[in-house]
């Protein structure tokens, strides 16, 4: 008897349960925004992420929340997502917030600061050291809460119309660089320029730059640098990381259902580590295409980058010295970063400065 009735009681939950599922997905609104992007449609990782949020998103609201991407120049300008976020005129957007420097130099640290975190550690700093916290305050005095939705890994330091045997080399030299390396640069004499990813080619080919960084292999391949400039120089060492978040009008944020935020933020650390695969998947072989073909590939002078080292942390000191934010940010960012060190001299590079140096000797 009693089995019976408990058979017939949890068949009527069985059967609410299927009544109930429908029912609360067709109570979620229906939502359409748009997102403007930073970065060309032929860029398929770096703006693949941002459709990889997007179709994740549609998919697990059985298309209630439609997000609807646009590339660099569709809305606005490249150079000018955060703006366009900022006042509502998008939803949302995807950008590298050192493209945002001349507002604040604080944006870098959620891009890459050069001579900083790698990869790995950046991602640790975020999710677990605080640095996800201490971004969102800042991004919050532009109307803007932000979410990592991608990482380049470490990136390559560009190409080079001529050879860069010493810092002699740099002076009058027009580049396409971003963040804060070039105020680390100018000193040395080189002139930075601030450029959209789309507009690189043009202006390398035409000389109105005469070197350019974006990338790595697979990017700089697709946009073509290879056949104006013969010289491919590494490390990057202005970004061992370079985080691409995906940035929200506050107001737009606020005003969706839980569920909604919950998913896009699934969405978006999920394509975090998509962008990072794909570039560690497809930035060998690309490499490998771009040598055969022509490129030189150089590293930079050691004697040059331990001064640009040296520089880099000195215009840290001057700019903490004047900008709050930027000082609140560094003070805890820069312990982090030494205990990062200490942990990855002894187990990452350790592993790694072996099996790289046995695999060399293979060759």
């Amino acid at each position: 008897m009693k089995r019976r009735a408990f058979l017939t009681t949890a068949g009527v939950g069985l059967a609410a349960g299927t009544v109930a599922a429908p029912a609360i997905a067709q109570s979620q609104p229906e939502i359409k925004w748009r997102l403007a992007s930073s970065y060309p449609k032929s860029l398929d990782t770096i703006y693949g992420a941002a459709e990889f949020v997007t179709k994740r998103v549609a998919a697990a609201t059985d298309g209630k929340f439609q997000i609807r991407p646009f590339a660099a120049g569709e809305i606005v300008p490249a150079l000018q997502v955060l703006d366009a976020v900022q006042n509502g005129t998008v939803e949302c957007g995807q950008s590298a917030a050192y493209f945002y420097v001349g507002k604040d130099p604080t944006f870098c640290f959620d891009t890459a600061m050069p001579f900083g975190l790698n990869t790995r550690q950046h991602i640790a700093w975020m999710m677990h050291g605080g640095g996800l916290e201490l971004m969102r305050e800042v991004f919050k005095d532009y109307n803007i809460l932000h979410i990592p939705a991608g990482n380049t890994g470490a990136q390559m330091g560009g190409w080079f119309r001529k050879e860069i045997k010493g810092l002699e080399d740099l002076k009058g030299l027009k580049m396409r660089i971003g963040g804060l390396v070039g105020q680390i640069l100018t000193p040395f004499g080189l002139v930075p320029q601030q450029i959209g990813g789309g507009d690189i080619y043009p202006a390398l080919e035409k000389g109105t730059i005469d070197a350019a960084e974006f990338v790595g292999p697979y990017d700089d391949e697709k946009l073509g640098f290879y056949k104006v400039a013969k010289n491919y120089y590494y490390p990057g060492w202005w970004e061992g990381s370079a985080q691409i978040p995906l940035l929200f009008n506050m107001q737009a944020w606020e005003q969706l259902p839980a569920s909604y935020r919950v998913i896009l933020e699934q969405a978006c650390w999920e394509a975090n580590t998509w962008m990072l695969a794909k570039y560690d998947t497809l930035n060998a072989a690309a490499l490998k295409r771009l040598v055969g073909g022509g490129a030189s590939l150089r590293l930079f002078p050691r004697d040059m980058m331990q001064a640009c080292e040296k520089a880099a942390y000195e215009l840290y000191d001057q700019i903490a010295a004047t900008n709050p934010r930027f000082k609140k940010v560094y003070e805890a960012w820069k312990p982090f970063l030494e205990e990062e060190r200490l942990w990855f001299r002894v187990a990452e590079n350790g592993f790694d400065a072996f099996v790289y140096s046995q695999s060399a000797q293979r060759k």
